[in-house]
């Protein structure tokens, strides 16, 4: 595995080692070693989910707050995504910052995101199946979001608006409210 930083802190690109010949290709996709290792700390994953989304579907910007805040590792096992992260820690040099990444099943890429990033991503391909890893159960009661199109963050979902398929559930999120992110905790 080779690690590639991003331009937000804590938040890194992890490129793995692909093995190729005539029958087509082996990777280790995760070892928790080694993960802990090149991460410089220890992460427990305890919750794998994965999706199937079509073109055009914009899962995002979600988080979970406080005790049940989450780091994800992820990745795109078929299609292409547009990944997108935000660092809602008030106190990283980074705060408020974004980062859009394509992931997909032919780069192979996948993404740390740490405790404290809204996450969300757009797909590019016709299908994708797009995988996760969490540190920390799903909570109902401790999800948030913020809307995808907030103008204070200027995010390029690098698709028309028309061509976007959006849940009920996240058009329905809030702009950001730094007041309520500057309150919350996300270690």
């Amino acid at each position: 595995m080779k690690i590639v930083p991003t331009n937000l802190l804590d938040c890194i690109i992890i490129d793995p080692l692909i093995f190729k010949d005539h029958r087509g290709y082996f990777l280790e996709s995760f070892n928790q070693k080694t993960f802990d290792q090149l991460l410089g700390q220890e992460v427990c994953f305890v919750q794998d989910n994965e999706s199937l989304s079509t073109r055009g579907v914009l899962r995002g910007l979600h988080y979970q707050e406080g005790a049940f805040s989450q780091a994800k590792l992820v990745r795109v096992v078929l299609g292409e995504v547009l990944d997108v992260v935000v660092d809602i820690r008030p106190d990283s040099p980074t705060y408020l910052q974004h980062e859009t990444i394509k992931l997909s099943a032919e780069n192979k890429r996948q993404l740390f995101v740490p405790k404290g990033f809204a996450h969300g991503f757009v797909v590019l391909s016709e299908t994708a199946i797009f995988s996760y890893k969490c540190d920390n159960f799903y909570n109902k009661a401790s999800e948030r979001g913020i809307i995808y199109n907030d103008s204070s963050l200027q995010i390029d979902w690098q698709l028309p608006h028309e061509d976007l398929i959006i849940s009920d559930r996240d058009l329905a999120l809030p702009k950001l409210d730094k007041k309520i992110l500057i309150k919350n905790s996300f270690s």
